[in-house]
C-alpha cells in the first residue's frame, strides 16, 4: 500500500507580505514622534500582528491539508477492512454451508453404519443360534451313534462270549470222551478262536487248579454259597472274560473236595445250563464292568 504526500504550499509570498507588513510597522515606528499617537501605535501593532498571521498561515494550511489527507487514508483503510470483512463473511458462510453439508453426510454415514452394525448383530445372533442348534443336533446324533455302537458292541460281545463258551464246553466234552486226537484238534480250534477274540480286546482266562479262590475273578455255580477263606480251585467249569482290561465275567469254578462246602458243589455242567445260570453276568450293555486287580 503506497502512502500519499500532502501538496506543498509555496511560502515565499507569505514571507514577502510578512516582511512588507513588518517594514510598514517599522516605518511607522521610525517616522512617528514620541510618544506615539493611538493611531500610529494601532497601525504599527496591526502591521506586526498581520505579518505574524501571514507567516503562520501557510503552516496552518499545510496542517489542515495533511489532516484531511490522513482522514482520507483512514477512510480508505476502513473501506478496505470492511471489504475484507465482507469477503471473510462470505467465506464463513461458505464454510458454514460446507460444514452443514458435511454434517448431513456424516449423519447419513452414521445412520448407515448403525444399520450395518444392527444387520451384522442380527446375522451374528442368527448364525450363533444356527451353530447352537447344529451343535445340539450333532451332539444328539453323535450320542445316538455312540449308543448304537455300544449296543452293537454289547450284542457282538455277548454273541462272541456265547460262542467261546460253547467251544469251551465242546473241548471239555472231548476231554471227557477220552479221544486224544479229537481233544487235541478241538483244543487247537479253541486256541485259534481265542486268538481271534484277543484281536478285538476280548481276553478269555481260566482258573488254575489249586490256586486260592478269589471272588473278584472267580465265581461258583451257586451264588448263594459262601466259600471258605482258604478254599482252592479244583477246576474251571466256564471261562472268564475281560474286555479291554475290564472284567466282563468271572470264571466259573468248582472247589476242591476238602475245601468244598459239601452238597452245594455241582459237577460238570453243559454249555446251555451254564448260559442259563450265568446269563445275568453275560449282558455287556447293562452290566457293571470291574477291572480285576
Amino acid at each position: 500500500m503506497s502512502y500519499r504526500t500532502a501538496p506543498k504550499l509555496p511560502k515565499w509570498p507569505f514571507y514577502l507580505a510578512d516582511a512588507a507588513l513588518l517594514g510598514v510597522g517599522w516605518l511607522i515606528f521610525w517616522q512617528s514622534k514620541t510618544p506615539m499617537t493611538v493611531w500610529e501605535a494601532f497601525f504599527c501593532a496591526g502591521g506586526v500582528a498581520l505579518g505574524a498571521l501571514l507567516c503562520v498561515t501557510p503552516y496552518l494550511l499545510e496542517y489542515r491539508a495533511a489532516m484531511k489527507l490522513t482522514e482520507a487514508d483512514r477512510l480508505t483503510k476502513a473501506v478496505l477492512q470492511i471489504e475484507n470483512l465482507e469477503i471473510l463473511g462470505r467465506q464463513i458462510s461458505q464454510a458454514t454451508a460446507g460444514w452443514q453439508t458435511a454434517h448431513e453426510q456424516a449423519t447419513k454415514t452414521v445412520d448407515a453404519a448403525r444399520e450395518i452394525a444392527e444387520g451384522i448383530t442380527t446375522e451374528a445372533r442368527a448364525f450363533s443360534e444356527f451353530l447352537k442348534k447344529a451343535n445340539e443336533t450333532e451332539k444328539n446324533h453323535l450320542r445316538l451313534e455312540v449308543e448304537k455302537l455300544r449296543r452293537s458292541e454289547s450284542e457282538w460281545l455277548q454273541i462272541l462270549v456265547r460262542i467261546l463258551d460253547h467251544i469251551f464246553a465242546l473241548y471239555q466234552a472231548a476231554l471227557r470222551s477220552g479221544q486224544g486226537n479229537l481233544a487235541e484238534q478241538i483244543g487247537q480250534f479253541q486256541n485259534a478262536c481265542r486268538d481271534i477274540a484277543r484281536r478285538v480286546g476280548l481276553v478269555p482266562f481260566v482258573a488254575i487248579a489249586g490256586e486260592p479262590f478269589d471272588s473278584k475273578v472267580h465265581q461258583l455255580s451257586d451264588a448263594s454259597v459262601a466259600p471258605a477263606s482258604e478254599a482252592r480251585v479244583a477246576k474251571t467249569l466256564a471261562t472268564g472274560y475281560s474286555f479291554q482290561g475290564t472284567l466282563v465275567r468271572a470264571a466259573l469254578v468248582s472247589l476242591q473236595p476238602e475245601e468244598q462246602p459239601g452238597p452245594h458243589e455241582s459237577p460238570d455242567i453243559s454249555a446251555d445250563q451254564f448260559q442259563d445260570r450265568a446269563a445275568p453276568a453275560e449282558e455287556p450293555a447293562p452290566m457293571v464292568m470291574t477291572k480285576p486287580e
